[in-house]
């Protein structure tokens, strides 16, 4: 627990398995689901061009079909930025920039550079921008702030990374900006303004309260009896878990990701402070909650002391 815990894991896994190896590497599957899901909703979103963004087909189609499928390129950018899709790193990044598209706003470049920190220095304030800012804590730790975490939390993780900490940009952040702006002028000058407020009301309800958001709550949050932080998973896992089934068969797991949401927002011993903290490299983690009022952690040796939140 003093460490990422993702390299721990895959340490232990490959040593009492060394046959894994052989599931490692990139999906080809990937491509496809990402051609298809950009096809999807740029047929949804031309098809909705003569409707009105405050009629019930345009707010359904927004929110059923496309919260899940913009959703949906929110993972597949995250499996494409661990260059998952393809072999080399370029066509990793060109896919990227491609699936961003019907998302509205560039993010793709930017997200594979807070990613990557977040799993090289994860847990730690100031570099892994997945953690709630004090800010955050002071004013969110309550139902009603809870609630306004949940409705926007896609906004919380796109804009909270530029406050903490500023990235260097490269070719890769202009292009992603470039090819999403002529992308969105081409689609509004076409087919006027309607196509691109359904793309964007997508990208709002794929992180808002959507079923599918609740797995950001549910991999990043520590809730009792569950001290993993992060469940990464594609079409291997199933191959990964009869093959390592230690590993796998004793995990907590959520079985309803709805659920994860109104659990998040009603229990009272689990909210934005729900996350585990390090204090950096080697150095012991810290999982700090409130208990009746008060900041606590517990730390790896199963103790808990007060603590500043």
């Amino acid at each position: 627990m003093t460490e990422e815990p993702h390299r721990s894991r895959r340490m232990a896994i490959m040593k009492a398995h060394p046959e894994v190896t052989k599931l490692m590497g990139y999906t080809p599957l990937t491509k496809y689901v990402v051609l298809f899901v950009v096809s999807l909703q740029i047929a949804l979103a031309i098809f909705l061009r003569h409707k009105s963004p405050l009629s019930p087909l345009f707010i359904f189609l927004a929110y059923a079909i496309g919260g899940t499928a913009n959703h949906n390129l929110f993972l597949a950018i995250h499996e494409i930025t661990h260059n998952l899709a393809f072999p080399g790193v370029a066509p990793n990044k060109l896919l990227a920039i491609f699936a961003n598209l019907p998302i509205g706003i560039p993010y793709s470049a930017a997200f594979k550079g807070y990613h990557i920190e977040h799993h090289k220095f994860m847990g730690q304030d100031g570099i892994d921008t997945d953690l709630p800012t004090r800010f955050e804590l002071i004013c969110l730790n309550n139902v009603l702030g809870k609630v306004f975490f949940a409705t926007f939390q896609i906004l919380f993780y796109a804009l909270r990374p530029t406050f903490v900490r500023a990235q260097r940009l490269t070719r890769w952040h202009l292009l992603n900006v470039l090819a999403q702006v002529v992308f969105d002028y081409l689609l509004v000058t076409w087919c006027g303004p309607r196509p691109l407020i359904y793309l964007l009301m997508s990208s709002f309800f794929a992180g808002s309260l959507h079923p599918c958001a609740g797995h950001f709550i549910a991999e990043h949050y520590l809730w009792d009896g569950m001290e993993q932080e992060t469940y990464i998973a594609w079409t291997r896992l199933p191959a990964l878990r009869a093959l390592a089934p230690e590993f796998y068969d004793t995990l907590p797991s959520h079985p309803s990701w709805p659920m994860v949401i109104f659990n998040f927002i009603r229990d009272k011993e689990v909210g934005i402070f729900a996350r585990a903290k390090r204090l950096g490299k080697g150095k012991p983690l810290e999982a700090v909650k409130v208990v009746n009022g008060s900041a606590c952690s517990s730390n790896e040796k199963g103790g808990t002391r007060k603590a500043r939140a």
